[in-house]
């Protein structure tokens, strides 16, 4: 038997054969601890316990190693003298290993074949979440092995090439002899590994590494088989490096946390699978049956140098992005309603004369969920003839704000659909004219720019609806009680709700920044123009949180005035979305604990159950109404039959009762 054993954050393979007792397994484990540090200290320490490192369990010491173990387990060894770290938290004695949500480590069955050019933004997004395995198109095997060979002919004719035969940056010109070109590609990875912070979650390692396979797989970087094998394995078995999200300034690539990705590979550094839990990397590589890559010319700088953590988080961000834009559209119709705003501005003939393709389709959209033939409202119709002529520009211009977002997102699409199956190392193998060019695609200006967009325009939905929240909770604008409470004063109800939304938006307007405005001289004044993208897809990121969380506070705030509102109902899908609401978050009567409501109403907009929910009576509203409901306005010529022009009156919910 083998088994991986922890003293204190290192890990030491411990032989044995299975008869030994767990108190032989903890004192040899210290006896090796001790041998690698140093002879210091060894007579006083002692085994406080033996725990296996999955699940904390401990051990009876004199129990057989085999009966309470199996090959290739992992265990935790206590000593008397250790404590908890004010750092990382739990003591060794109460050890846990670290956890993550169980449904980020799906059980894939279905294979997403890949060939470096018709990855989607979706499937990168599902190949994150575990969703789908991986494996190379049989073409894509054919181009990665004759870049490959004519790799190796360069490498035996003794050439001049960048990166494979000479140093990196500064060292350009720095010539390597033929036995340490191994070397200079393993001396690569280990240097470049510098990132800090937090690490990526699962999800976005997986997104890092099966984007790294996808533009493996084109054929221009000269990567071995092999190792893009063990690559293709380790993301099929969920091997994950510990990998800081910090560290890029996206030129000459993502190089820190694409290095991490590779060191974790190489066997070296820190990581995860679902069946060992966190180790060290040569362990878990072990533990499931995989072998470490073993870099030959080239490899090191094949795995490191391109846009794949940008594009990775971009991905991420895009998708999330156009989920909640939709849906965003849906929470104003339901805000419009609810404060019985007029249909009047969404009339495809405004649209029409203005003609953006994002603004037509939101104007579309709203018409499909507001009052018409096929979807009535009650509320609607309970002010059909008042004297409004006009709503505030949070409702009117929905179409025109709402609408850009659409297009920004749409743009950035485009863009990140061409990065994620673009070669982006440097230099470039081209097996078919048999030359390999130094160029610049690992610049990552395009993502960066396009990201720093995206963040601007997908903000501007939160900055609408903060400002419709105030319509809502704000009873000289709503006719409704304050803070949507019946007993304001007792009670505060969404006064709080409102300001966090308006500390998201305030936040946002400083993320919004550019970074890719920003650059700084690296590698001694090589690198002297940079893309700054790293930072520009994990603020976007931040961004489109912070989007989400706005929005579902006007979603809750919505449904809240529409207690105020019965007997009345709004229309069909509206109706739908508020009983989808309701089955998380109840009606607020009296204050309770808000965070969790927010918190539930946060995750239907990201698990697009709003946008599932209305999207059939849009598709019904389409095939069935070809001629466009427009209701009352004061302002036209005639005036259908009806009562003279009124103000509006609202029901309270204490009326209700």
């Amino acid at each position: 038997m083998k088994l991986s054993a922890r003293v204190r954050g290192d890990w030491f393979a411990v032989p044995c054969k299975g008869a030994e007792s767990v108190k032989w397994l903890g004192e040899e484990t210290l006896r090796r601890y001790y041998k690698a540090k140093s002879s210091s200290g060894h007579a006083i320490e002692k085994v406080f316990e033996v725990r296996k490192a999955k699940g904390g369990a401990i051990l009876d010491q004199d129990d057989a190693i085999k009966h309470v173990l199996d090959d290739n387990d992992f265990v935790t060894v206590v000593l008397d003298s250790d404590m908890s770290s004010p750092v990382t938290g739990p003591a060794e004695p109460v050890y846990v290993e670290e956890k993550i949500p169980e449904a980020s480590v799906e059980t894939a069955r279905e294979y997403l074949s890949l060939d470096g050019n018709s990855l989607s933004l979706d499937d990168l997004v599902r190949l994150g979440k575990g969703h789908y395995l991986i494996k190379m198109t049989v073409d894509a095997e054919q181009k990665v092995q004759k870049a490959r060979d004519l790799l190796e002919d360069i490498v035996d004719k003794n050439k001049l090439v960048y990166g494979i035969t000479t140093g990196f940056g500064k060292f350009a010109r720095v010539n390597v002899e033929k036995d340490k070109l191994n070397e200079l590609q393993e001396n690569l990875i280990r240097s470049h590994a510098a990132g800090v912070g937090p690490p990526l979650s699962p999800e976005r390692t997986r997104m890092l590494l099966a984007l790294r396979i996808n533009v493996l797989t084109k054929g221009y970087s000269g990567i071995s088989m092999a190792n893009l094998k063990k690559y293709i394995k380790a993301f099929n078995a969920s091997c994950l490096p510990w990998i800081p999200e910090k560290g890029t300034v996206g030129a000459s690539g993502d190089l820190a946390p694409l290095s991490h990705l590779a060191l974790g590979m190489m066997g070296e550094g820190k990581m995860w699978s679902p069946k060992s839990g966190w180790a060290d990397a040569k362990y878990v590589l072990e533990f499931n049956n995989l072998e470490p890559i073993k870099l030959g010319p080239k490899e090191g700088l094949a795995l490191i140098n391109g846009t794949q953590l940008i594009a990775a988080l971009g991905a991420e961000a895009v998708e999330r992005a156009e989920s909640i834009a939709r849906q965003a559209d849906v929470v104003a119709a339901f805000t419009l309603d609810v404060l019985k705003g007029t249909t009047r501005a969404f009339d495809s003939n405004i649209q029409s004369i203005r003609p953006h393709k994002g603004q037509i389709n939101v104007a579309s959209r709203l018409r499909s969920l507001l009052h018409s033939d096929t979807h009535p409202s009650e509320i609607a119709e309970s002010h059909r003839f008042c004297d409004r002529v006009q709503d505030a520009y949070t409702l009117r211009c929905c179409p025109q704000v709402h609408g850009i977002v659409n297009d920004t997102i749409d743009f950035v699409k485009g863009i990140l659909t061409t990065e994620v199956n673009s070669a982006t190392d440097n230099p470039m193998v081209f097996a078919d004219r048999m030359e390999i060019i130094s160029g610049g695609n690992f610049h990552g200006e395009y993502p960066a720019k396009a990201l720093d967009y995206l963040a601007i325009g997908v903000h501007e939905l939160a900055n609408m609806s903060e400002r419709r929240i105030e319509r809502l909770v704000n009873p000289a604008y709503s006719e409704l009680p304050a803070f949507l409470t019946p007993e304001g004063g007792l009670n505060s109800g969404f006064m709080i709700a409102h300001c966090t939304a308006a500390a998201l938006v305030s936040e946002n307007k400083v993320l919004c920044h550019p970074a890719s405005v920003d650059s700084l001289t690296t590698s001694a004044g090589t690198e002297d123009h940079v893309s700054m993208g790293g930072f520009s897809a994990r603020k976007c990121l931040r961004v489109v949180e912070h989007v989400e969380q706005v929005i579902a506070i006007e979603l809750l705030s919505a449904c809240q005035a529409m207690e105020f509102l019965r007997p009345l109902k709004s229309t069909p899908p509206l109706e739908e979305v508020y009983k989808l609401v309701r089955s998380v978050v109840g009606p607020w009567t009296r204050d309770r604990y808000m965070a969790p409501d927010i918190e539930a109403a946060t995750k239907l907009l990201q698990e697009e159950k709003v946008w599932y929910k209305v999207k059939p009576f849009i598709d019904n509203y389409h095939s069935q109404q070809h001629v466009e409901t427009r209701v009352f306005s004061p302002t036209s010529i005639g005036r259908p039959e009806g009562p003279a022009p009124k103000r509006r009156k609202t029901t309270s919910l204490s009326r209700r009762n």
